[in-house]
Parts: C-alpha cells; structure tokens; sequence
C-alpha cells in the first residue's frame, strides 16, 4: 500500500505489499521489497536497497547505496524470518548497513531515535542502538552490540561482538573494543583504554557540576583505587544514593559478561 501523497520516482522498484507512507520520498534506482514498511515524512534517495521485514519510522533521511535489512553475515543464519526496526529522525548516510537479526538471538537488529549512521557504516545483527547516538564513517558494530542512548562510536573503531557501549560514553576514532565501556567513558586506543569521563558529551547534555563531581568520584573508585570491581560495588551503591547518574556504572558493572575496559 502505497500513500497518494508519497512521491515514487519511475525508475525506483516497490514490490506489491510494501507499506510507503505519507509523504515519502524514494529516489531513483532504490530497490525496497514487498514486506518492508516506511512511515511518513521518510527521505529514501536513490540506489537505496530495503528488504525483508524492516520497518522504518517517520521523518528519516536514507542516503544512496545504504543497504537496510539485508541478510546477515552470521553463518548460522539459515533463511529464518527476522527484521530490522528503524525508529524516527535518523539520517543514514552513505552505504551504511544495517543487517536483520538472527534466531539465536532477538530475531531483530533495533535502531532507536535521532541517530547519525555516518559513511559505510556497519551495523551488524541484532545489535540495538539506542537514542541520539553519533556512529563515525567505516565504524563497525559487530552482532549483538549495544549502543546505549547518547554515546559515540567515531571513525574506523570496531565494536567485538557482545559488547556494551554505555549511555554518554565515547570511542575515540580507530578504536577496537573488545570489552563493555561503562557509561560517561572515554576510551580509545586498541584495545580501548579508559581516558577519564566524556566531560564534553556531559556538558553538552545538561549534566549538573554536582553531577560531574559525583561521576568523577565513581570513576576514580572504579579506575584508580586499586580495589577489585567487587569491593567497588557496594561503594558505587552508596555514592548512586546521593547521585542517580553513578546507577549506570553499577548496572553495567551487574550485568556485564565480557568484563569492563580496565
């Protein structure tokens, strides 16, 4: 079904089935299948490819050659039926990637809000992005990465597969992650190293000085006390009782599987 007041450039493909909303645009030579969905006010360019089940929200700008819902690149993936959701507000820049999930995992590969998908950006199945965030030319998010709101991934660094990148935190550009980055962090260098709190995103954000203060305190527990992240637990819980943001160091400090970067 496609919207009387979306505009279809005659040399683009829609197969019979897709959903095109109000409003949207694809440019020519864009090829998008027959179960894919795209919401209103969507800019898709020209030499866009989008397939299987994906669906896209409202007001996202596709640039060309970027390829959203194809196949992924995991060889156990056998054909199963899984998708791609794109959320609203996103610009997807130039031959960026965005592979659907897989079986072992959550069957889908998740792209909140507000995001910016640099050049040749590469992400991977089920991996989920979150709000906001800013993902650099040639960077690479390997499966079942997450992204969380506000952080950055900048140019040329590769995410291990597994991995976290917390709320608010930065990867410097040609990074390899191989661990979790807690939240606030700034880290770059291969393996990424920590490099004290991401003072500037913070500031940028609205984060309080008391705030700040309250998160440097944190670090310096967790960084360069010389306790183990098991005596730096409780303390983190304490101090999260007088300043809410230290919560996302002791949540990725709970949850964590592959280990922080030390």
């Amino acid at each position: 079904m496609i919207h009387e007041t979306a505009k279809i450039h005659p040399a683009a493909v829609v197969e019979e089935g897709a959903k095109i909303g109000a409003n949207v645009t694809v440019g020519p030579f864009t090829y998008i299948t027959q179960d894919v969905e795209i919401g209103d006010g969507t800019e898709v360019m020209s030499h866009v490819v989008i397939k299987g089940k994906t669906v896209i929200g409202k007001d996202n700008r596709i640039f060309p050659f970027a390829i959203v819902g194809e196949e992924n690149q995991d060889k156990k993936y056998g054909g199963e039926e899984t998708t791609v959701v794109v959320g609203d507000r996103n610009v997807i820049r130039e031959s960026v990637q965005i592979h659907r999930g897989t079986t072992q995992d959550k069957a889908t590969t998740v792209i909140g809000d507000d995001n910016l998908l640099c050049v040749n950006a590469h992400i991977a199945h089920d991996c989920v992005v979150g709000n906001h965030t800013h993902i650099g030319n040639n960077a690479i998010l390997g499966g079942h990465v997450t992204v969380g709101d506000y952080a950055g991934v900048m140019a040329l660094s590769a995410i291990h597969p597994f991995c976290e990148v917390g709320a608010y935190a930065y990867i410097g550009g040609c990074s390899a992650v191989v661990q979790d980055v807690p939240p606030y962090v700034l880290a770059q260098g291969n393996h990424a190293k920590p490099f004290g709190l991401n003072l500037v995103g913070l500031k940028r954000n609205g984060f309080e000085k008391s705030e700040l203060r309250g998160l440097n305190k944190a670090y310096k527990e967790i960084y360069r006390s010389g306790k183990t992240l098991e005596e730096v637990k409780p303390l983190l819980a304490e101090m999260a009782e007088e300043c809410a943001p230290v919560k996302g160091f002791c949540e990725i400090l709970e949850r964590t599987e592959r280990g922080i970067i030390r």
